[in-house]
């Protein structure tokens, strides 16, 4: 069994959107509806998603009123976003760690740790990048990310799912510098099991400080669920930076 390579092949597969993306639509809604109250945009402000998958962010934001465009490295999702086009909804293909639009939008968003798949810290500054160069002076960018202390207090080393008669075993470790998944996807469609390998970075709030200042980007607040609860290196499940660009 050949283990097939990241990301790009990953997300444009079948099997990862029926993995992740049958999820809870009303908890992702509740979470855009608690951080718009805080935000509190102006009307018609235009807005990017980036890694915006198949939209379903980018959607609920479209309906609030606001000018959303959202970007994806998988055709399939972008495909299938599309779908739900208007004229305040775009959606492109596009590899984040390469310039988009620039001085364009008033707030721009990475969802559902959307980030720090690739090999370098470099390609990881450049994602920055595009995202810092993509906003107004003074626009904000929320980044949702693990939070990486608690990923390693809770981590559940192996499990198997079943989803519509496809079986999923899924082994998960960790080093110093990346958390891993290995996905084994057994599906009676399939001539023999797949495998793929997930590669995460530990970004800590310190990392991602030091990334954003350099393009400008100064974190203002950060919170540690959905909720928006408090921030607790240990005791948070997620690490939600806001940042405004200087």
């Amino acid at each position: 069994m050949q283990a097939q390579p990241w990301f790009k092949d990953w997300f444009n597969s079948p099997y990862y959107h029926q993995l992740y993306f049958n999820r809870d639509e009303q908890e992702a809604a509740k979470f855009i509806d608690k951080l718009i109250d805080h935000l509190q945009p102006a009307a018609g402000a235009l807005m990017l998603d980036v890694a915006c998958g198949k939209g379903r962010h980018a959607v609920h934001l479209a309906e609030k009123g606001f000018d959303v465009t959202g970007i994806d490295l998988s055709e399939d999702s972008i495909k299938e976003a599309l779908l739900h086009q208007t004229e305040k909804l775009h959606f492109y293909m596009h590899d984040m760690r390469l310039p988009f639009y620039i001085n364009y939008y008033d707030f721009a968003f990475n969802f559902f740790t959307s980030f720090g798949y690739f090999n370098t810290r470099r390609e990881h500054d450049n994602s920055i990048r595009t995202i810092a160069q993509s906003i107004k002076q003074g626009g904000c960018f929320v980044m949702d990310y693990l939070n990486v202390h608690y990923a390693e207090d809770h981590l559940v080393h192996q499990f198997d799912k079943e989803i519509d008669g496809v079986n999923y075993y899924i082994t998960k470790w960790f080093d110093e510098t990346h958390f891993y998944k290995k996905i084994t996807v057994e599906d009676e469609a399939l001539e023999e099991p797949l495998i793929y390998q997930e590669k995460v970075a530990k970004f800590s709030l310190g990392d991602f400080t030091e990334m954003f200042a350099y393009q400008r980007l100064q974190i203002q607040e950060v919170f540690g669920d959905y909720n928006f609860g408090k921030y607790d290196v240990r005791k948070s499940p997620r690490l939600i930076m806001i940042a405004r660009k200087i």
